[in-house]
């Protein structure tokens, strides 16, 4: 037993890291906590596009933990990963109703963004791509994408609904899930100020249990074991996903992954002391090819866009440093699996507050765009407005970028943009003009 714990510290590097197994067994358990809502908000929005809600449960959680795992144990870094907010809400609101409501052919989608992603990873192309999109596009779809869930959210609440005069217009405040949506939304703002473990996911499962005792939901049971990964598994239509008028498609689901990806793992490691003396991030390209992997397998499992998540800054600050805390977290991601009909009686307004404030989250970088000069911050409107009221992340992201590259074309500034971006500026502009 000396002898496997000896192995394990040494693996983990714990000394030179300057922690110990038992502070990064609990930064594993702080980091599940702040993320945990995820397992039952992926299959609230996914099951928009048709798919079954059990088993996208099934492979949310399954998804996490391989991703999770993997980053522990072959990259070493304590950042868990999940099926990420707003790629699945693309996935779901955008991308399947554009495909006629096939969900299998935006599986497959997604199955090829992760394969092409895990090939730049392998290569110094990430260096390349994450280069060459502006930092103030790189925030402003960040924030764009928070404005969609935050409209995602408002709806499922009842606090925004349509209209045929004026496209949006005020929900019943008066109804009971409305007035629920909003006290928990206070709720989870007071508890993550005060940097309460878990503020999603004690406001989730509050909600519900007030929706229980109001009758708005029912729970048979708790636990019971994983229900049939049938209906999602390997149902992806990798053939169809082929065709050329969906590279479009990959193309962004591709794109905001390694955006994401990238920012995440930058800002995560930077706040546990893990970027090296030539400023990367150590264990970058494990971290990536860790990430890549979990999203095809994600795809292949039944479920969006896998992804590194911000929320392990929580396990950070809890002192986790090593790749143990990412396995402490995947592990209890699969302990999730036995509490299926407990996601299962969670109503949609329970889960609406957290997507607004995740949305809150993801507005926060904003604050890094410079503002004054028109040549970057009228780009980044454009992208940050086009979003959501396109209702599109890929239209958003494209409408921003040639708006970049036109823009700083005109005015002079023709040697400061990346070929690589002017590459993926025609791209969306031939894209936009075809469809």
């Amino acid at each position: 037993m000396m002898a496997f714990a000896a192995r394990v510290t040494s693996y983990f590097d714990l000394a030179g890291r300057g922690t110990t197994l038992r502070r990064e067994v609990v930064a594993g358990v702080t980091t599940f906590l702040a993320m945990a809502y995820i397992v039952a908000v992926n299959p609230s929005i996914l099951a928009a596009a048709g798919m079954d809600v059990s088993a996208v449960f099934v492979a949310t959680c399954l998804a996490a933990a391989f991703g999770t795992l993997m980053m522990g144990l072959y990259a070493n870094l304590p950042i868990a990963q999940a099926p990420g907010m707003g790629l699945n809400a693309y996935f779901a609101f955008s991308v399947v109703p554009m495909l006629g409501g096939d969900w299998r052919l935006a599986l497959g989608c997604v199955f090829f963004s992760g394969l092409l992603f895990l090939a730049i990873s392998a290569t110094r192309l990430r260096e390349d791509l994450i280069n060459a999109i502006p930092a103030s596009q790189k925030q402003a779809i960040a924030a764009g994408i928070g404005l969609f869930l935050a409209l995602i959210g408002l709806s499922k609440a009842g606090i925004v609904t349509g209209d045929p005069n004026t496209l949006v217009k005020l929900g019943d405040l008066g109804a009971m899930g409305a007035l629920l949506a909003v006290l928990g939304f206070l709720v989870m703002c007071v508890l993550a100020a005060r940097k309460v473990p878990g503020a999603i996911l004690i406001v989730i499962l509050a909600l519900t249990a007030i929706a229980a005792l109001l009758g708005l939901t029912e729970a048979k049971s708790i636990v019971s074991f994983p229900p049939s990964l049938a209906p999602t598994f390997a149902e992806l239509d990798l053939a169809g996903a082929l065709g050329i008028g969906l590279v479009t498609i990959i193309f962004v689901f591709l794109l905001v992954d390694f955006l994401d990806t990238a920012g995440t793992l930058v800002a995560v490691a930077a706040r546990a002391g893990l970027i090296g003396e030539d400023g990367k991030l150590i264990g970058m390209r494990k971290a990536m090819i860790a990430d890549s992997s979990a999203t095809s397998v994600g795809a292949l499992l039944g479920t969006s866009t896998t992804t590194s998540y911000i929320e392990s800054t929580a396990g950070i600050e809890a002192g986790g440093r090593t790749g143990i805390t990412a396995i402490v977290t995947g592990l209890l991601f699969l302990a999730c699996l036995f509490f299926a009909p407990l996601a299962a009686a969670i109503p949609p307004f329970a889960t609406a507050p957290a997507l607004i404030f995740v949305a809150c989250l993801m507005l926060q970088g904003l604050s890094q765009i410079d503002w004054p000069d028109m040549r970057e911050s009228v780009p980044a409107a454009v992208t940050l407005i086009a979003i959501p009221f396109t209702f599109s992340i890929a239209t958003g992201i494209g409408l921003g970028l040639i708006t970049y590259v036109v823009l700083n074309a005109l005015a002079g500034r023709v040697r400061q943009i990346h070929p690589a971006l002017a590459v993926l500026a025609a791209a969306f502009l031939l894209k936009l003009a075809l469809q």
